[in-house]
């Protein structure tokens, strides 16, 4: 009974969210005149608040402001069936004040990395035995996602570890990159073709890593043939069309001499990412309050003159100060505009396409 009682109050806010973005529905509340929906600038698109809990009036206000144009939801345990739908409703209704839906993401790869506990995948990535269980698995996480409003998922890890492992464990599918990069594709169609982007992470590849790049600034010594070997599952994933590839902050020396994170070389992205692996989806970083990335000045800025599209952060003031970086630093560079207009057309671009697929669309 109290199951049911959860799906009916589930399905009342997704239809909640539904009347407020799809098109020829009515809003919840009569539109002010006085506003104009002029959906969100290049600077706020390229810009993911951060939530850990159900949104603040501020936080709301900030989104009616145009200050974000998408969010993620961290943190284990908060995100019931009842609240994840709730909450997305809330953020949409907030963006469609200005015309254009947020683009709102989660983890959920499995296993330990599971944002909604009550959703699949049922299984660790390293339980998953067959390109078909894959597929299935992360067909049946994107009726979930759909289901509450949530239309990317930061999953899935396409990273290989050396034969004696490291700190992703079970959310690596294993320690081969053939295997990887048949899982990771199968991954990523059982995803989009139900309407979920799909993010494959950690470009170019964490499975070396002495550690976890959110705890502490960690190089990667191998060096270069040994970290194109791991490129094969990041290549699988971009010729199946991923929407997504996201980029560590783990620093590569043999990749760009430079020693920057890979979120910061504009090395790794466009000459690796994007030339030799033809990638034309969105690029988005991993966490930039990570130690590597908060020590870099202008961090927003520095990332997305790399070719970092969308960024993400690990806490809300961070965010914040990411938005108001961008937006003071612009004022004075060309080159910052021209790459903003590029990464927000790719956003918009993504946003296009979830509408398509049963995603939110704000009416006109």
């Amino acid at each position: 009974m109290l199951r049911a009682l959860v799906g009916l109050v589930a399905v009342a806010a997704i239809s909640l969210v539904s009347a407020a973005t799809k098109p020829g529905a009515a809003h919840s509340r009569p539109a002010t005149p006085a506003r104009v929906a002029t959906g969100f600038s290049d600077t706020a698109e390229t810009i993911m608040g951060t939530l850990t809990a159900p949104p603040s009036q501020r936080f709301l206000t900030r989104i009616r402001n145009g200050k974000m144009g998408g969010v993620v939801l961290l943190g284990n345990g908060w995100l019931t069936r009842h609240t994840a739908a709730t909450v997305t409703a809330e953020l949409q209704q907030a963006a469609c004040t200005r015309g254009e839906p947020l683009l709102i993401a989660v983890d959920q790869e499995g296993g330990i990395v599971r944002r909604l506990a009550w959703a699949p995948p049922t299984e660790a990535p390293d339980q998953m035995t067959s390109p078909e269980i894959a597929q299935s698995q992360a067909a049946d996480a994107a009726a979930a996602l759909q289901q509450v409003g949530i239309g990317i998922d930061f999953a899935p890890v396409v990273d290989t570890p050396g034969p004696a492992g490291n700190f992703e464990g079970s959310r690596v599918f294993s320690s081969s990159r053939t295997w990887n990069a048949q899982m990771g594709r199968a991954f990523v169609g059982g995803l989009q073709t139900n309407g979920i982007a799909a993010t494959v992470k950690h470009f170019p590849g964490l499975g070396l890593a002495s550690g976890n790049t959110d705890h502490g600034r960690i190089v990667i010594r191998a060096s270069a043939p040994k970290l194109h070997q791991g490129l094969l599952p990041f290549q699988a994933a971009v010729k199946a069309g991923v929407k997504l590839v996201m980029v560590s902050t783990a620093v590569y020396p043999k990749l760009d001499g430079s020693k920057k994170p890979a979120a910061f070389s504009s090395t790794i992205i466009n000459g690796l990412l994007r030339k030799k692996l033809g990638f034309k989806g969105i690029t988005v970083t991993d966490s930039l309050t990570a130690p590597a990335a908060d020590r870099i000045p202008h961090t927003a800025t520095r990332a997305m003159l790399a070719g970092s599209d969308l960024l993400i952060f690990g806490a809300e003031s961070a965010s914040e100060l990411g938005y108001s970086t961008l937006l003071g630093d612009e004022a004075s560079s060309t080159r910052l505009q021209n790459r903003l207009t590029v990464a927000a057309a790719r956003i918009r671009a993504l946003k296009a396409w979830l509408a398509e697929n049963g995603g939110p669309a704000c009416t006109g």
